[in-house]
């Protein structure tokens, strides 16, 4: 059997927005409902604790999604609409959060989380392929787990997979893995971070974009900081950093291919690079790009005023927050324990020491450089 946490291969073919129906709409109406709920609990805490956010509606989001998910049987009627909400609304969110930062920011970000991400990436990428041959694991599994940890998640695991000649069950091994440890880092990484650097928000989103794993959990991560400590800049920091780490995709994964054709004979085709390079990067910086014209002028435009202007862009903050939850809800709802233990312990051990090897890494290269 084989682990069914998660099915991120779905993912990496995501719905077409021509489908939204009635095919999608159950899933999408049950992420939206939870996220909702969520959003409630988390004010009724705050209510009663008389604090900002007692709890970060994300959290409870995840949490309650992950319950719903196990604790009950789920019609397959939701699982379509769980997927475009966890891949296409994360993206609209992600996108929309591009209006928050400037173009110079973007790109001052960008730039100076590259070498913590060279070293990050080349660090897991080493350590996770030498312990896994230690240990037995085949080249193929522990490449994909290290790509995964590395890199972005499943996204680089579905698209290392074919290069290296992974069997289906070695994919979905490497995704559990991904899940189980990503999952947990977003919920136990926020507060470690805050901990760790002081509070500091810039080396707390350095933090959270290199050493969680997915797309989806970095954005969730970055968000529990927010609510939890009041400041954008670790999201804003989180997100840019991990937008910037998923691109390194162009340059590790050719390389791997390479890499197992020589050495393995593999015979697997690498991807055209338009494939390795994720539209919603390219969406984020076209809405950095908008913000910074927006604020050139007194008139934005031409023919917006600055009140009009605040206001679009807290508009586009509150649907980026709404969208996000959304897809942290599905990210619950589509996070099923069902098959872990057949993945075995090795799969598992590696996944953590992955988990743990990018952290520390990263964690010290920040507390000595950044």
């Amino acid at each position: 059997m084989q682990p069914s946490a998660l099915r991120h291969a779905d993912l990496s073919r995501p719905q077409s927005w021509l489908t939204v129906g009635g095919g999608l709409l159950p899933g999408i109406a049950l992420a939206t409902l939870v996220a909702l709920l969520s959003y409630l609990a988390a004010e009724w805490l705050a209510g009663l604790t008389s604090h900002t956010l007692a709890i970060s509606p994300i959290v409870i989001a995840i949490l309650l999604g992950i319950a719903i998910r196990n604790g009950t049987r789920l019609e397959a009627a939701f699982e379509p609409g769980l997927r475009f909400s966890q891949c296409r609304i994360l993206q609209i969110g992600i996108v929309l959060l591009g209006l928050r930062l400037s173009l110079g920011e973007f790109a001052r970000v960008g730039l100076s989380s590259v070498p913590l991400i060279i070293i990050c990436i080349g660090s897991a990428l080493l350590m996770i392929t030498l312990l896994g041959r230690r240990i037995g694991l085949s080249p193929q599994l522990a490449t994909l787990i290290a790509a995964g940890t590395s890199i972005c998640g499943a996204t680089a695991i579905v698209a290392t997979a074919p290069i290296v000649g992974a069997r289906s069950h070695e994919t979905s091994y490497a995704v559990a893995c991904i899940t189980l440890f990503g999952v947990m880092a977003t919920l136990v990484y926020p507060p470690v971070a805050y901990w760790l650097f002081d509070g500091d928000p810039h080396k707390a989103g350095l933090f959270l974009g290199t050493a969680v794993h997915d797309t989806s959990q970095v954005v969730g991560a970055g968000m529990i900081w927010q609510h939890l400590y009041g400041s954008e800049q670790a999201l804003d920091t989180a997100t840019v950093t991990k937008l910037v780490r998923n691109l390194a995709m162009l340059i590790v994964i050719p390389a791997l291919s390479i890499t197992f054709q020589r050495k393995y004979h593999t015979g697997g085709a690498r991807p055209h690079w338009t494939r390795l390079v994720p539209l919603f990067i390219v969406g984020f910086a076209l809405m950095s790009l908008l913000r910074t014209v927006g604020d050139l002028r007194t008139t934005p435009f031409g023919f917006l005023t600055i009140d009009q202007w605040t206001a679009s862009i807290g508009y586009a903050k509150g649907g980026a927050e709404s969208a996000l939850l959304i897809a942290m809800a599905a990210v619950g709802l589509n996070t099923s324990f069902t098959g872990f233990r057949s993945i075995g312990l090795k799969p598992l051990g590696l996944g953590l020491a992955a988990a743990l090897t990018t952290g520390l890494v990263s964690s010290a290269m920040i507390g000595s450089f950044y």
